[in-house]
């Protein structure tokens, strides 16, 4: 039985690993251009469910999100590509709608009620213990969410999960007895660990530059580009006290102390000035902004002329995505609220990206090289000794022992084990994410006893995804789906 598993696991670690999967996600990336059918307004639509190019695009993000995760970071869109990202994306939703189709089919609603008391068990809405209505509008407002989409958007998943705790899945004792006897396999093994620290590499140009020759498309320039700003510096007007007044009287929430009681006219004053200021200031950025489209400006406001790039970038990463975001046939934005001034920009020119010289791009040619050079000869010198090495040996040990073994951190041997439990041979090594490698020769191999774990939640998800992957293939048959995007 053991001899069975040891030679098996590897397929048992998956299906577990896969079993913990989301069913169902949904936040915003970039996204291409795309051609349409005869349904302009939506990218799908399943049953009587409508999947808008929003939905869509929120999807993909989650998802790009996720990867990057994984990813440590470095997931690009070339990447995502590669992985089918946005027919993955595409797919969820798809899967959701399925579902959808089913509650309505059911009647199936989530009430108003409902929607409440689950916005109030989120608790970044929540300030000194408790729901906060003004805390809940400030965070989706600076997500740039209103209450009506984000409300929207959560009753959809609310009722997805009612709609899937009507079909209940549950454990049975067997199964657990199963999962325990897999979880309980040890093996004592004897390992080592390579370093590519310890190797050394020739960085010098004879080396280095036939390897840039080969990648040159990988070290490209930034783009750049010619712009032309107006800035609106904030206004100090002076206001009389009729209209200082009416605007208290029309905006009195505006104006609270730090109990949350509303001030005084007399006490609001300062505020009130600063908000009719703020208010003149964007009217008269909005003005020039059309004035500007319009080729009407005054005489005496000359735009200026600057270049700016990412490395070369005045304001922040979201003004220069708004720049990046114009074109030749629409070069103007409306004015941008950056450090209290407002900014009306103009694009004058994109600069493509061009290919780096060798001199340009070989201090990150370098650390390229360096990388891929030690990671290769690391692999040799693993595949040269993995037969004949002779490390440290452990105690028996299971795939979710948590002791740090010698000459790993805590991490390091969590993803070990991991990997160790779904390897087929005796001896064979493991590539860490760090870049290090493991050697290691399994010398021993037993069931421990009297060892019991609480497999339950683990089997509920497993069983639970196949029972979904079941339900979605018999709903795809009962409503039709249809696809009007093209290029995914």
């Amino acid at each position: 039985m053991i001899t069975w598993m040891q030679r098996h696991k590897k397929y048992l670690i998956i299906t577990i690993w896969i079993s913990t999967i989301a069913f169902v996600g949904a936040g915003f990336v970039g996204w291409g251009q795309y051609s349409y059918g005869d349904k302009a307004g939506a990218v799908a639509k399943v049953g009587n469910i409508e999947i808008s190019m929003g939905e869509l695009q929120k999807s993909y993000s989650a998802l790009y999100n996720q990867y990057n995760k994984v990813f440590q970071g470095n997931f690009d869109e070339e990447r995502a590509k590669s992985f089918g990202l946005k027919a993955q994306a595409l797919k969820q939703l798809t899967n959701q709608a399925l579902i959808l189709n089913l509650a309505a089919s059911y009647d199936l609603e989530v009430s108003d009620a409902e929607l409440l008391a689950e916005i109030k068990t989120q608790d970044y809405f929540f300030k000194d213990g408790l729901f906060n209505k003004n805390i809940y509008k400030e965070v989706l407002s600076r997500n740039n969410l209103s209450i009506k989409d984000y409300e929207k958007a959560l009753k959809k998943d609310l009722l997805i999960k009612k709609t899937l705790q009507f079909l209940p899945v549950k454990t049975n004792d067997k199964e657990s007895e199963i999962f325990n006897t897999i979880m309980n396999i040890s093996d004592k093994i004897n390992y080592k660990v390579l370093s590519s620290e310890e190797i050394p590499i020739d960085t010098s140009d004879k080396l280095l530059k036939p390897f840039w020759e080969t990648r040159q498309q990988n070290f490209m320039g930034e783009v750049s580009y010619n712009i032309s700003f107006i800035k609106q510096e904030k206004l100090s007007n002076n206001f009389d006290e009729t209209k200082i007044r009416e605007y208290y009287l029309e905006n009195k929430t505006h104006f609270k102390d730090k109990d949350g009681k509303v001030l005084a006219l007399a006490d609001a004053t300062k505020s009130i000035l600063e908000e009719l200021n703020a208010k003149a200031t964007k009217d008269l950025a909005l003005r020039t902004y059309i004035a500007y489209k319009k080729d009407k400006l005054s005489p005496e406001i000359k735009p200026i002329a600057l270049t700016v790039s990412e490395s070369n970038n005045p304001y922040n990463s979201d003004v220069l995505e708004k720049i990046a975001s114009t074109s030749p046939t629409s070069p103007f934005l409306k004015p941008i609220l950056f450090n209290s001034e407002y900014y009306v920009f103009k694009l004058n020119n994109i600069n493509p990206a061009k290919v780096k010289t060798f001199e340009e791009s070989k201090k990150d040619v370098l650390s390229l090289y360096v990388k891929e050079t030690k990671r290769a000869k690391l692999l040799k010198l693993a595949r040269d000794s993995v037969n004949t090495f002779n490390g440290r040996t452990t105690d028996f040990i299971t795939s979710t022992s948590k002791e740090k073994l010698d000459g790993l951190s805590e991490d390091q041997t969590g993803e070990f084990v991991i990997q160790l439990f779904s390897q087929q041979q005796k001896r064979g090594y493991i590539s860490l994410k760090d870049g290090q490698i493991v050697l290691y020769n399994i010398l021993d191999q037993k069931l421990l006893e009297n060892a019991k774990n609480n497999q339950d939640d683990l089997i509920m998800k497993i069983k639970s995804t196949m029972f979904n992957e079941g339900l979605i293939k018999n709903l795809q048959s009962k409503y039709k789906s249809e696809i009007f995007i093209q290029g995914l």
